[in-house]
């Protein structure tokens, strides 16, 4: 039997969708504490805690991180060879993306507190340990924000300019850009399908 609390639970990880659009109305500080700290709830790796968050609300902040970090989009497109049209389009989809909601999330992980190792193979799978301990993290971020009525939506776009996310918001030098979570009142609604439990399970026992 699963009672009303685990249900509401359940329900809250199967309704929670990927918003991109935003109202424009701030986020109170209160909610914004409140899905900060379930973030830090998450499970990790010895318990080490790696995540880190830099949290961006100003328009000017926004707007200087979401510049930075389309041109490293932009020079990437260019020596891809793509149209120029095309790379336009992708640049200004991300600036709109990031200036239009209210807060921004760069979730970052660091090794200051993981286990070091002398061989490469250990150290690799250590570093591992704390990129899956900061998704989680991002996870229980997404799902407080569903809880308390907002809604979030993961984008790695970090991953493919760390040294320009870290040099605009002036991160400690620990600090690995993984993900950024944007974060606001949802001016759109989703619906998502999930592929069948029997393609994605296999029970071994």
């Amino acid at each position: 039997m699963i009672d009303a609390a685990t249900q509401g639970i359940l329900s809250a990880i199967r309704e929670r969708r990927s918003i991109r659009r935003y109202r424009p109305e701030a986020i109170p500080d209160s909610l914004l504490v409140e899905v900060l700290a379930a973030a830090t709830w998450a499970p990790s790796a010895h318990n080490r805690q790696p995540w880190r968050f830099a949290v961006v609300r100003s328009p000017e902040g926004k707007a200087e991180l979401a510049g930075k970090m389309g041109a490293r989009l932009r020079a990437d497109l260019e020596a891809d060879g793509l149209p120029e049209d095309v790379i336009e389009t992708d640049v200004r989809r991300s600036y709109q993306r990031l200036t239009g909601a209210p807060v921004l999330v760069v979730v970052c992980l660091t090794m200051a507190d993981m286990d070091r190792y002398p061989d490469e193979r250990r150290q690799k799978n250590e570093w591992t340990m704390a990129v899956q301990s900061t998704a989680m993290a991002g996870q229980n971020l997404l799902l407080a924000a569903h809880a308390v009525g907002l809604s979030g939506c993961w984008l790695c776009a970090p991953l493919f300019c760390p040294q320009a996310v870290r040099a605009t918001l002036g991160l400690p030098a620990g600090w690995e850009p993984q993900g950024l979570i944007t974060l606001g009142y949802p001016a759109q609604e989703r619906t998502k399908s999930r592929r069948p439990q029997e393609e994605v399970v296999r029970f071994v026992d």
